[in-house]
């Protein structure tokens, strides 16, 4: 009886590790909402854009932990998705807290190649606890757009 409850134990939870994970974006959610994004400034202006990119009830560009980020090509935030007060600072300089400047990698991946991933820490706003984390950009005219997934 023992060795049963043992084996159903590692089975009901081995069940439940999907759902752990689904509740952490993917990169490829990262990447389609970033690419949603780029769709909108297009379509609709980057005002409007920006604006649903901050609304946390905008579903589209907020989703567990998935959020929105967009810097200028100098490092000011235009668009933050989970703390409207760093919108309007520049940031360029700013490093993660192991000392990595992931803005400026941001911007220079955004400059050179266009689109690209960038490893960071960052405070998850679900949990509240600083994460590793995975930031895709892709740069739209004079401005990228990202979003990363926590790992």
């Amino acid at each position: 009886m023992k060795a049963f409850l043992s084996g159903a134990a590692l089975v009901f939870g081995a069940l439940a590790l999907p759902a752990v994970a689904a509740d952490k974006a993917s990169p490829n959610e990262a990447v389609a909402m970033v690419k949603k994004a780029v769709a909108l400034v297009k379509s609709e202006g980057k005002d409007k854009a920006f604006a649903a990119f901050a609304d946390p009830a905008n579903k589209d560009f907020h989703d567990r932990d998935l959020y929105l980020y967009v810097y200028d090509m100098n490092g000011v935030s235009l668009a933050h998705g989970a703390n409207p007060k760093m919108v309007g600072k520049n940031l360029l300089n700013m490093k993660d807290n192991e000392g990595k400047p992931m803005i400026q990698e941001m911007v220079k991946i955004a400059k050179e190649k266009g689109n690209g991933w960038v490893d960071y820490k960052w405070p998850n706003p679900v949990t509240k606890a600083v994460e590793a984390k995975s930031g895709y950009v892709e740069r739209v005219d004079d401005f990228l757009i990202g979003s990363g997934v926590y790992k």
